[in-house]
């Protein structure tokens, strides 16, 4: 047997980028049910060719060098499986700043960012700001009354973290002339108007924020290829190298094949083309090639955000403080009037996609949106021949799914996309006083959902949450809230159940197990590397204790600071265009 050539460390050997070497850590949890651990990976042309103890690699690659990571674990790349990170980019990087609830959680916060932001930037200069949540800061969605108390004669937008909603200035609407003529209501939107039909400085979904949010954009400028590298990179800093898009469109294409070209990229990233699109069952081709970009479906939204009352429940939302103070109407809130589209819609366009070979995916909070999601897909799969094939469609979110519901859909075939993070950060609003605790304490039944037997995996769906797997595997094992306040705990899974639905499971999710999501031969050299055993830590610790300490793409390991420099290098012009829709077409 030879001996290695050499041995080294991660930092000096992995910019080398050999050929082929082998990788070591202190232990190497594969995600493979058939080799669960091992301590070594041999490496060639980006591709896995062995794993198991460091001489059983040496066989294969003979004379390989050695590369010690130096880190306690290494794991296949986490998968987010749900996501929007160019959209998110733009929404959460700047020019724009974040009043998100895990960054400013009350609104005196909200007010200091603000204040900050107004001694920061001249008059003339617009402010933008992301993040507001009625449910977690506490108040109704300001009006523009309120933000001219706050920012004066000045032009400012505050956009809900939602993307469904903006709160602009009344100096902004001075300057459209819309206090003169007011807008009409575009197709698909509107604006919050007064008993004389002049402006209250609130707009609602797409069409209508994109005219409120067009203009600030054009006037801060930025890099948009700079801001979605930066979230880019705050998706691999946790650890993250395979995720989605969700709404993509195929203008978004040249930004997508922008960052897939820059070196050291961090991400795959799979593309799901919004099903209002012109063409959403068009093929597309990538020149990055389909390991790194590949379209690989169609989304719809049966309903809205639970957070704005615009889920499709078969139970009312509470008439309470909580629901008071977001501007929320348990008289109208909810219900089957929430969905998106009709039933006949949702049948035309599977008609359309399915024979196409497209993988489908229904965002479905409520349970009737989910319930409608699973009756259009069980129809259109029994007329197009798809009843007992390996379709993997798929339903987002899922909040207040059933047992029945994912049992369902287990033999359905249809895969279940968890969003832990709606039970950390709304989890104590959602039990008693968003709704009642028979369906609020098991929100996000993740329990019920593996039981079912159905395939899992869990997201983050930036921006509307900050990417966090170690989180997200810690809230579905522990049920705690991010007071700490556990609901439900019968809904809570093992620590390999959730790790899965961040890896194997969520590659099956992508149609992407054969290349990423566990450490086996060969796949992809996708990594992460982590300060501690996620197996061995108490699970209330987790996100406290296994701190992400890189990643590794296609056997080499990400250098985040070299691919930041070359995104903003970029030039910005061709992607400019995009700047306004981060802020109303991130979500969901």
């Amino acid at each position: 047997m030879s001996e290695p050539a050499s041995t080294a460390t991660s930092t000096a050997l992995a910019h080398a980028a050999p050929d082929s070497f082998i990788l070591t850590a202190g232990t190497v949890v594969t995600m493979d049910a058939q080799l669960p651990r091992a301590s070594a990976v041999a490496v060639a042309a980006g591709k896995i060719v062995a794993v198991g103890t460091l001489a059983e690699c040496l066989e294969v690659v003979p004379g390989a060098p050695v590369i010690d990571s130096g880190a306690p674990v290494l794991m296949p790349g986490f998968i987010d499986p749900h996501s929007h990170p160019f959209l998110s980019g733009l929404a959460t990087q700047l020019p724009a700043l974040s009043i998100a609830p895990w960054k400013a959680p009350t609104w005196s916060e909200v007010l200091s960012i603000f204040s900050q932001a107004m001694a920061e930037h001249d008059a003339d200069v617009p402010l933008l700001f992301n993040g507001f949540d009625a449910l977690l800061h506490g108040r109704p969605a300001p009006t523009a009354t309120d933000l001219d108390d706050i920012f004066g004669d000045r032009v400012a937008v505050v956009v809900d973290n939602s993307g469904h909603a903006c709160s602009f200035t009344s100096a902004l609407i001075r300057s459209r002339g819309w206090d003169a003529t007011p807008p009409a209501d575009p197709v698909g939107g509107s604006f919050a108007r007064d008993a004389d039909g002049a402006l209250t400085g609130i707009s609602f979904e797409i069409p209508a924020n994109t005219a409120v949010l067009g203009p600030v954009m054009q006037q801060l400028g930025g890099s948009p290829l700079g801001s979605a590298a930066e979230y880019y990179a705050l998706m691999a800093r946790a650890g993250i190298t395979s995720t989605s898009d969700m709404t993509f469109s195929t203008d978004l294409a040249p930004a997508y094949e922008a960052l897939a070209a820059m070196p050291s990229s961090p991400l795959r990233v799979s593309l799901w083309e919004v099903s209002t699109a012109t063409d959403p069952g068009a093929a597309a081709t990538f020149d990055a090639g389909e390991e790194r970009l590949v379209k690989q479906g169609v989304k719809l939204w049966t309903d809205g955000s639970p957070w704005i009352g615009n889920i499709a429940t078969s139970f009312p939302y509470l008439a309470s403080d909580a629901t008071r103070r977001a501007g929320i109407d348990p008289a109208t809130a909810g219900g089957p009037s929430a969905m998106n589209y009709s039933r006949a819609q949702v049948d035309a366009t599977l008609d359309a996609c399915a024979p196409l070979g497209w993988q489908m995916s229904f965002h479905a909070n409520g349970d009737l949106a989910i319930d409608v999601a699973l009756d259009a897909y069980e129809r259109a799969l029994a007329k197009h021949g798809l009843l007992g094939t390996d379709h993997r469609w798929r339903i987002e979110h899922a909040g207040a799914g059933r047992r029945d519901q994912f049992e369902r859909a287990a033999r359905l075939g249809v895969h279940v996309s968890l969003a832990p993070f709606q039970y950390y950060y709304w989890g104590d609003l959602l039990d008693g006083q968003m709704f009642a605790p028979e369906q609020g304490a098991r929100w996000q039944a993740f329990a019920d959902a593996v039981e079912a037997g159905v395939v899992v995996s869990l997201h983050n769906d930036g921006s509307v949450s900050p990417p966090s797997p170690i989180l997200n595997v810690q809230t579905a094992v522990t049920r705690r809230t991010s007071s700490g306040r556990i609901h439900a705990p019968k809904q809570a899974i093992s620590v390999d159940a959730a790790l899965r639905a961040h890896t194997i499971d969520a590659a099956r999710t992508l149609h992407r197990e054969h290349l990423v999501g566990s450490i086996s031969v060969g796949k992809l050299a996708d990594f992460v590397e982590l300060g501690a055993d996620p197996y061995e830590v108490p699970p209330r610790y987790l996100d406290e204790r296994v701190e992400v300490l890189g990643t590794w793409v296609g056997g080499a390991r990400v250098d985040l600071p070299e691919f930041l420099a070359a995104a903003h290098a970029s030039d910005p012009a061709p992607h400019v265009h995009h700047a306004a829709r981060g802020h109303v077409g991130h979500g969901c």
